[in-house]
This record gives structure tokens, C-alpha cells and sequence, in this order.
């Protein structure tokens, strides 16, 4: 009998066994490693599933590799199970039979370590990374960034192994001191977004784990009972029997259930082409989630726990097995219109990593159902803060305002200078702006989001935006370059500043255009009139002036007298001096009389009578955009 384990005294003799350690050798065999045995962890893995191993742990998977490319050598991917393999030679390294393989998880990794002895336990975890190259060609810029959290308690928080190592094919060991006292022990691994997603290739991000040990901290096993009372517990415990027969029936079902999955998979079920169907070989550089797992962490879809309405779909706020708070946009079945091209979209947003960009966890395709899987945002939208009921509204001052317009530009300047594809967000606006549980701004809504390619041309003939926060010239003429996410930035500052939207239509008499209104206090000295009066007089007057002169700044009629974001960034955060306006007011005046006149013409209405209240509630002008409020819209009547 395994000296790890021993008999406690039952009802029934020794028929409950307690464990003393865990020893895991995670995606490789069975190994012997100083006369200590780690169990093999080499079995098939399915997506988003549960999965228990041996008598005492368990593993949990979530979310799928659906971009796979990488070499077959690599990854071991039968039925989406994910043990990664060293490509190279085994690296000089102790115990190397414990590196040898690795389990690898898409989005989330759990182990459970089950009827161990309460009391306190030292947690070893065992890294040593594989996928990455040591050289200077592109396979040596990849990163694995995750958390670690064991008892649900966060120990390490976006854990680099090349770092923690000092280098590739490195093992390091992290220790930890974690309390078992449900006899349960969990740790887990979670990718959630971070670090890159193509390089080497593709389906090689998220957590990686070579071996797991855990052993008795402040106490000793007891030592394991005789070996004649151990054959006869073993031999009689009713737990034993109870065990054989759970595990006859569940082979059984998975035996019914995956022959009627090969059938449905082949067509032999007579099912109609679906949406899954129609998006079969797009790119997809994110998360996979089944249906079935948003239909539980959302309670099938309540209505208790909608919290949106948009344009192409209902958001829902949802909880994973994990613990993970998700908002689930589902999106409406009924339309293919732009599918393939939104997903497309998600592709290639899904590679832009930045703390003030929303996280897309990823997607589900099953039939018909298309539904997105975002980062939960306690605290809505900008918007919603600003201008929403006043039961949804916050109470926002200075210092919190201010480091939303300046979150608000740093994601900007990555999306525009930093990241490797450089794009146009084409609607920023304060109901796409997003605020997490600290207020922290994150940039959403990538449906109209573009490719800034400097060797092809900005001229679109197809214009999306939101009336009031679009650039003058993107609007009249569809010149499109990131100067108009600047224009767009500087109208949303303003709004932040003085607590307005930035339009709102009553009569042609009583209509207020809120950039018209700061120039004109400007040129009359009177900008503090501008402040929101909710601020009263707690705030830093020049840091006030500051931001609204970079607001305008940003919103000159002249594209190319523009500062670029990091620009922006710099003179927000007072390293840099804010750049002397230059403009040429009749210039502005009839690029906005231009454009005001387009606009009417486009929505077919003429806006004197029109009965928008204001832009930040008002959808995009066109109707084949994804871009409808698709994560958090702002209604009247929302619950959220």
C-alpha cells in the first residue's frame, strides 16, 4: 500500500483513506522521481471539461485551441487534448523525466487534489518553458503571462516562466503555503488573455504546467495500517463497490454520447447548414466556449441576469465553474448578414492585449448560436456614469475623471503606435468605454475597428461612426486615419469634463453642440464655465484647464495639426507641454455646417426635428456595422 495514503478508523473498519501528499507529473507518464511516485497525467483531456484521474485528483480544462497550426510533434491534439511535448532534445536539467511533457490549457487549468489530511501543505510547481526559441527571428519574441491562484487565492499574478527562469528550457520551481481543511486542495491556472497568441504558432498561449507536488508542512502521515486490515477495507469498502459501478455507468454514456456525437458531426442526423457551417476555417486567434457552459454560468440566459440590450443581440452577465465573472453577448440567429466578417473582426482583435482594452475571452459557434464572451465590467459604461438615470449614475470626481481620459489614451496610443497591427477604433465614444470595479477604462466595441496600413489607402466609401463624435474629414470625405480616433477623443474628454453630451437636438433654436460652446468660452476667458457642476469646487483648476486645452487640441478641424495619442498621453500626465491651438475658426465652422447638412441628408431627416436626445444613446449611421452597443448599450430601461 502506498505510504502516502493511510486508513482512518470508520464506521466499517478502515474504510476511508486520507491522503498526505499530491505528486502529479502533468501531460507525461507515471515516473519515479527520488524514490517519490508522480502520477501520470497523459490521458485524454476534452475541452471545457471535467475530468477525474486518479483516486485523490482531478482535472479541470476550459475553452478550446480552435487556431491550431502548430506541428503535430508539438502538440498532442487528439480530442482536443492538450499535453505539450519538448521539441528539442531534453535540456540539462535535474530530474528531466518531469519536463519532459507539459499540460496546456487554452484559457483556464484547474487540478483538484481530493480527501487529503486538513492541515497545512507546501505546494511546489514545476515550469520550465518549450514552446519558445532562444535566437533573434520572430519565434523568440512569444510570452506566457498568467495567474496562479491556489485555494481560489490569487499567489502569483501574470507569471512569466522565461522570466521567473532567467531563460528558455529553464526549470523553475515556485513554492507555496496553501491550508487544507475540506480535505480539498485546488490550484489553478489562468491565461486570460495575457501574452501573445501566433508566435511560435498558433495554439501554444495559455497556462503551461510541468508537475505539481504538494506535501505535509507542520505534520507526519501516520503510518498506514496492516497490511491484512488494508486487503480487507480495500476489498470490502462499500465505497469501492459504489465506485465500480459509477464507473460501468458513466463509460456507458460516453460510449452512447460520443457515437452520437460522430453522427451529428458527419450530418447522418439529418441536421439543416448552420451558422457553424458557414464560419468553418476562419481564423480564429481566441477562446472556445460551448453552449452548454454559457447556458449554466448564465443560468440559461435569465433575464435576472441580463444586464444590455443592443442592436445585434442581449448581453448577460455570467459566472464560470471557476469562479470567473464573464458578460455573454448573445447575438440575435435570425440574420447571417456579416457573420463570416465579424468574426474576422474577433480574430484580429482578440491579438491586442492592453489594460485599457476590454478582454474578449472568446466565442461560441454551435448551430446557429453566436455568442461573444467578454471580461466583466462592474461599473458599465462612461456613459452610463455620466449621463444615464440618475439611480445608474456615479459620482465621479477630478482625480477619478482624470485617470479615465488618461486610461482612455494610453489604449488609444497602443492601439494606434504600440501594438503590432495598427488600427483605427472608428467610435470611440463614452458609451464604448467601459469601467471595471476601480474604474479603470477599457476601451470596447471593436465592430467597426479597421487596419491602419500605411501602404494602401484611407479613403473609404463607406463611412461608420456616431454623428457628433466622427472627424470632419472622415465624415464628409472618408479620409480615415487614426487622427480621427484623436478628434473622437478629444469630443469624449470634453464631455468627461463638463459632465454634457456632446450634442442634444430640441429645436434648431435650442440646439447645443458642446465643442462649439468651449471654443466659445475659451475665446472668452470663461472656460471654468465649462466644469461640470457636480465637481463643485473640489478639483485642481490647472490640471482642469490642461485637459480641456488638450480636448480641443485633439478636436482641431485640421486632421494633420492633430497631436498623436502618445502625445496626448504625455501632456495629460504634465511630461510634455500642451501644443499651442492653432485653427482656423471659419475653417471649423463650415466644416461642421458641411457636415451637419451631410448628415441630415443621410438619415433622411432634417435635424431641427429631430428627436434625438443625445449622441451617446444614439446608434452608428450604418446599418451593416457591427457596432451597435454591443457589450454594455445604454437604455433607459436597463436593470444594469
Amino acid at each position: 500500500m502506498d505510504v502516502s495514503r493511510v486508513g482512518r478508523q470508520g464506521r466499517i473498519g478502515f474504510d476511508i483513506e486520507a491522503w498526505y501528499e499530491l505528486r502529479i507529473n502533468c501531460g507525461g507518464e507515471a515516473v519515479t522521481v527520488n524514490g517519490s511516485q508522480f502520477d501520470g497525467d497523459n490521458d485524454r483531456a476534452g475541452p471545457s471539461s471535467f475530468r477525474r484521474t486518479s483516486p485523490n485528483w482531478a482535472l479541470s480544462s476550459t475553452g478550446y485551441f480552435i487556431d491550431d497550426d502548430s506541428p503535430e510533434d508539438a502538440l498532442t491534439n487528439v480530442a482536443d487534448t492538450f499535453t505539450y511535448k519538448l521539441t528539442n532534445e531534453t535540456p540539462a536539467m535535474d530530474d528531466p523525466q518531469l519536463y519532459k511533457n507539459a499540460r496546456l490549457s487554452p484559457i483556464s487549468l484547474t487540478y483538484y487534489g481530493f480527501c487529503l489530511a486538513n492541515g497545512k501543505y507546501t505546494v511546489n510547481l514545476h515550469f520550465v518553458e518549450t514552446a519558445f526559441t532562444n535566437g533573434q527571428t520572430y519565434k523568440s519574441l512569444g510570452r506566457r503571462i498568467f495567474d496562479v491562484y491556489i485555494q481560489g487565492r490569487l499567489v502569483q499574478e501574470d507569471f512569466n516562466i522565461v522570466d521567473a527562469a532567467g531563460g528558455i528550457s529553464t526549470v523553475v520551481t515556485k513554492k507555496y503555503n496553501a491550508s487544507v481543511t475540506s480535505g480539498t486542495l485546488e490550484i489553478r491556472f489562468y491565461w486570460a488573455g495575457k501574452g501573445t497568441t501566433g508566435i511560435p504558432h498558433r495554439g501554444v498561449y495559455g497556462p503551461l504546467i510541468s508537475a505539481i507536488s504538494a506535501d505535509p508542512l507542520d505534520f507526519e502521515a501516520p503510518p498506514p495500517p496492516p497490511p491484512e486490515v488494508a486487503s480487507v477495507a480495500s476489498s470490502t469498502s462499500p465505497g469501492g463497490i459504489l465506485g465500480a459501478v459509477v464507473g460501468i455507468v458513466a463509460g456507458g454514456v460516453f460510449i452512447i454520447l460520443l457515437v452520437f456525437g460522430i453522427l451529428w458531426r458527419r450530418g447522418l442526423l439529418g441536421q439543416q447548414n448552420t451558422l457553424e457551417d458557414d464560419l468553418k476555417g476562419v481564423d480564429l486567434q481566441t477562446g472556445k466556449f460551448s453552449f452548454r457552459q454559457l447556458k449554466d454560468a448564465t443560468n440559461n440566459f435569465d433575464k435576472a441576469n441580463k444586464i444590455g440590450e443592443g442592436g445585434f443581440g442581449s448581453v448577460y452577465k455570467g459566472l464560470l465553474s471557476d469562479g470567473t465573472l464573464i458578460a455573454v453577448k448573445q447575438l440575435s440567429s435570425k440574420s447571417k448578414q456579416g457573420n463570416r466578417e465579424f468574426v474576422n473582426e474577433i480574430g484580429m482583435i482578440s491579438a491586442l492585449q492592453h489594460p485599457h482594452l476590454v478582454k474578449l475571452h472568446g466565442c461560441c459557434i454551435e448551430g446557429n448560436q453566436l455568442l461573444l464572451v467578454y471580461e466583466y465590467m462592474e461599473n458599465n459604461s462612461v456613459g452610463r456614469a455620466l449621463f444615464g438615470e440618475e439611480k445608474t449614475r456615479l459620482k465621479l470626481d477630478w482625480p477619478t475623471r482624470h485617470k479615465i481620459c488618461v486610461g482612455i489614451a494610453r489604449g488609444l496610443a497602443y492601439l494606434h503606435e504600440e501594438s503590432r497591427l495598427k488600427v483605427v477604433h472608428r467610435d470611440i465614444k463614452a458609451a464604448n468605454v467601459l469601467l471595471d470595479k476601480n474604474l479603470t477604462p477599457k476601451i470596447s466595441d471593436f465592430g467597426m475597428a479597421k487596419l491602419d496600413e500605411e501602404d494602401t489607402t484611407h479613403i473609404s466609401t463607406r463611412i461608420a461612426g456616431t454623428y457628433g463624435y466622427m472627424a470632419p474629414e472622415y465624415a464628409m470625405r472618408g479620409y480615415l486615419t487614426d487622427k480621427a480616433d484623436v478628434y473622437s477623443f478629444g469630443i469624449l474628454v470634453l464631455e468627461i469634463a463638463s459632465g454634457r453630451n456632446n450634442t442634444s437636438y430640441r429645436s434648431k433654436e435650442e440646439s447645443f453642440y458642446l465643442l462649439d460652446w468651449a471654443h466659445l468660452l475659451k475665446e472668452q476667458g470663461n472656460l471654468m464655465d465649462l466644469v461640470d457642476p457636480r465637481l463643485g469646487s473640489d478639483f485642481n483648476k490647472e490640471k482642469m484647464v490642461l485637459t480641456i486645452n488638450v480636448a480641443l487640441l485633439c478636436c482641431n478641424a485640421t486632421s494633420t495639426l492633430r497631436p498623436t495619442m502618445s502625445s496626448v498621453v504625455s501632456m495629460l500626465e504634465g511630461r510634455a507641454a500642451v501644443q499651442i491651438l492653432v485653427s482656423d475658426p471659419n475653417a471649423s465652422n463650415n466644416e461642421m455646417d458641411a457636415m451637419g447638412k451631410h448628415f441630415e441628408s443621410i438619415l433622411g431627416m432634417n435635424t431641427s426635428e429631430s428627436q434625438i436626445q443625445t449622441a451617446s444613446s444614439q446608434g452608428p449611421l450604418t446599418g451593416s456595422s457591427t457596432s451597435v452597443h454591443d457589450l454594455y448599450p445604454v437604455i433607459p430601461d436597463s436593470t444594469y
